[in-house]
């Protein structure tokens, strides 16, 4: 197969990261349009307004729950918060518990609903998943199958903005500008200077703190690249000693007063995009981490030290 690296020239070799990638649009307006008719069993498992809810994942999933949390509060629908699935504070009161998990299979997600069956017998969890038939399925009261948005690769990259897609159109965003902007990331050419970048540092504000740390991830999982990433008022108070020239200081969202011309003094590069949706910036910086792990000479479908699913205490998958 041959597709285009996203610097405007071919790249051998490239399989479903990519054009898993590239469907992003077309089901965060499937996810759209799912919440706002959605079956009873849908509406019964997402979180109401008023609910004091815990959103709890691994990885990628931890990282889009902190987005969900910071979203619905703001969003004025209550109490979120989120938390890496091996780090919950059981004895919390919730009224609810979601869990986000592709696989359905990792171990810390499911190591998570099994004592909760103890410590919160009568608090409903919910799990989305992208992956029928595993253990997760069993594991809780309430169910969102997003299968139809489950990928092949082993870096996350559609699954987890489609549910994120989801979750926000049920707190009542439009997401028609999301899914304009996420195409329009999809066919812009990437600069060769930003493949060529010896290191990137990814900043964000409110719900954009969780899409900064996701978009270091991505640089990270498929391109072993050095990658940082922080709440933007906070690179001023000491990571920004790292930037130079050859390196990336991008914002996620709203750029702070001030910071362009902070990192412009260091010589580094500023990439910022305030109008464009968040979640589509996101998608071109998981576009740019293919980039340059091809560019480095990896393959971004097959990552180095890295499966699919985390299933601790026997073989993987």
């Amino acid at each position: 197969m041959t597709a285009n690296d996203g610097t405007g020239g071919p790249c051998l070799g490239a399989g479903h990261t990519l054009a898993e990638i590239a469907t992003q649009p077309g089901l965060w307006a499937r996810a759209a349009k799912l919440a706002a008719e959605p079956p009873a069993d849908l509406a019964a498992a997402l979180p109401r307004p008023g609910e004091r809810v815990a959103i709890a994942g691994c990885g990628t999933s931890w990282f889009v729950a902190q987005a969900y949390a910071e979203l619905r509060e703001r969003a004025g629908h209550g109490w979120t918060d989120a938390f890496a699935a091996s780090e919950f504070p059981y004895g919390r009161a919730y009224d609810r518990i979601v869990v986000l998990t592709r696989s359905g299979t990792t171990t810390e997600c499911l190591d998570l609903l099994t004592r909760l069956r103890t410590t919160s017998p009568d608090v409903p969890a919910t799990a989305i998943t992208g992956s029928p038939g595993t253990p997760v399925v069993g594991a809780v009261r309430h169910l969102v199958m997003l299968d139809w948005a489950d990928e092949e690769s082993v870096v996350q990259t559609r699954f987890a903005t489609t549910a994120l897609a989801l979750l926000r159109a049920h707190l009542g965003e439009d997401l028609a500008a999301a899914v304009r902007d996420a195409a329009d990331a999809l066919a812009e050419d990437l600069p060769g200077d930003l493949v060529a970048a010896e290191q990137f540092t990814f900043l964000g504000t409110g719900w954009t703190v969780g899409l900064a740390a996701e978009a270091a991830l991505k640089m990270r999982e498929a391109a072993t690249a050095w990658t940082e990433h922080y709440p933007a008022m906070e690179y001023r108070h000491g990571p920004i000693s790292i930037a130079a020239p050859g390196r990336v200081t991008w914002v996620l969202g709203a750029v702070p007063d001030g910071l362009a011309a902070d990192v412009a003094a260091t010589g580094g590069r500023l990439v910022t995009a305030p109008d464009r949706d968040p979640m589509a910036e996101l998608v071109r910086i998981q576009r740019l981490a293919a980039a340059v792990a091809y560019a480095r000479g990896l393959d971004p479908d097959r990552p180095r030290n890295l499966t699919r699913s985390v299933i601790l205490g026997q073989e993987q998958q």
